[in-house]
């Protein structure tokens, strides 16, 4: 996303609530980046479930280095040993999601290419076909790989705590309470989700 739409979403987030207009104008500009490197993501995202970030990141240090020259490709996943997946720190449940995922790229199944010309739900669909990737796993995606703006993860547990804490709710919000306050957002749904999360501190491809 360029900056000018950086811009032109702060001014509609801070007109349309003051809550996150305050948290803006402490926190400054939306430095979030989109990245191409479809594939790459996704797999970063299976390797992040249920892991701390630090953990995370090792991990897929790890996996990167092992696969050397051939890089984190669909046919580098499908090629390598379980040993060499083992020893980057995946488990069982993770390898299987890896595969299938490198398995439904290959087919076609999952249509990288076409992926960025997809609206959002068809994206969702076309990758929680995928062994192990859910709803949340798609929305990151969607924030992080094709730089949608309007995407609203009711499930991350980080927009809702930071949700809680910034609208001084009493109990983390549900799913309705989430969308409820966050409809004055649209259409920068991600970009107020981008400034909650950073109320907590750096927030992944930022700069």
């Amino acid at each position: 996303m360029s900056t000018p739409e950086y811009r032109k979403a702060r001014r509609h987030l801070g007109r349309r609530d003051a809550v996150l207009g305050k948290l803006i104008r402490a926190i400054g500009p939306c430095t979030l980046r989109a990245t191409d490197d479809h594939f790459g993501i996704l797999v970063r995202s299976i390797v992040s479930q249920q892991i701390s970030t630090k953990a995370a990141m090792a991990i897929s240090g790890r996996l990167v280095k092992a696969l050397g020259r051939r890089g984190l490709r669909p046919k580098s996943i499908l090629d390598a040993d379980d040993r060499l997946l083992r020893e980057a720190g995946l488990s069982a449940n993770k390898m299987r999601s890896l595969r299938d995922l490198a398995a439904k790229c290959a087919a076609g199944d999952v249509p990288l290419r076409r992926l960025p010309d997809m609206d959002d739900e068809a994206v969702v669909e076309a990758l929680t076909l995928v062994h192990g990737i859910g709803r949340w796993t798609a929305e990151m995606f969607l924030i992080f790989s094709l730089g949608r703006l309007d995407v609203l993860p009711v499930g991350d547990y980080g927009l809702r705590a930071g949700v809680q804490r910034q609208y001084e709710l009493d109990d983390l919000p549900d799913k309705n309470t989430l969308t409820t306050v966050a409809e004055p957002w649209r259409p920068y749904r991600t970009v107020g989700t981008w400034f909650i999360w950073r109320s907590f501190g750096n927030v992944p491809q930022s700069e």
